[in-house]
């Protein structure tokens, strides 16, 4: 009998919990957001418009925590409108693809989502306040282990949704080579580090 793979989003025996950074916001600061045009942080047409803390460490349902966390709302509109009077599915996988991608950044450099699985749980009709609450749950290597549930107009409550991902670290170079150069020219990036980069 062959013993099972483990699938990505296992989290490893040996992953550790690293502290926040040292420069990282404080507990109950607002994260900063990733660019001045993220559809997911900045105040930008089109954009979910996610706001997002740092947590403090209590855990899902109150348990100790580890003190690496975020905690994000979002108001559904009607442009998030799938099924009549519902959010549409992806506005929700976006939603926890930003408070998740937030939490490693509050320990290390830039990381990129790598594997994303959302559960629904529950209807999430227009109008409504979702909240957010991402934790780190452990790193190895270059790999963040990060796990998310959503809760409709409170806190704590209906459970709408949970989430588990996979974020790798990257360095600057990575959007150097894969950016497109206005973007990177406007951020400050010389045209001459972003033909560096992709040669």
């Amino acid at each position: 009998m062959t013993q099972a793979r483990p699938r990505s989003l296992d989290l490893p025996e040996d992953a550790t919990i690293p502290p926040r950074h040292p420069k990282a916001p404080g507990v109950g600061e607002r994260t900063p957001p990733h660019g001045p045009a993220c559809r997911g942080c900045a105040d930008v047409p089109g954009g979910i418009r996610l706001e997002s803390w740092v947590d403090d460490d209590r855990g899902e349902g109150g348990e100790p925590g580890h003190g690496v966390a975020v905690r994000s709302r979002m108001v559904v509109t009607e442009d998030m409108q799938g099924g009549p009077g519902l959010i549409h599915g992806g506005f929700l996988t976006a939603a926890f693809d930003e408070c998740l991608g937030s939490v490693p950044a509050l320990v290390t450099r830039a990381c990129v989502t790598a594997r994303l699985e959302t559960d629904f749980r529950a209807p999430i009709p227009v109008g409504t306040t979702l909240w957010l609450r991402a934790r780190l749950d452990g790193v190895l290597g270059r790999k963040y282990f990060v796990s998310a549930a959503a809760r409709l107009d409170a806190e704590d409550g209906t459970l709408a949704g949970t989430a588990r991902a996979l974020f790798v670290q990257v360095g600057v170079e990575h959007f150097l080579r894969h950016s497109r150069p206005e973007d990177l020219e406007a951020l400050g990036a010389s045209p001459e580090q972003i033909r560096a980069a992709r040669s």
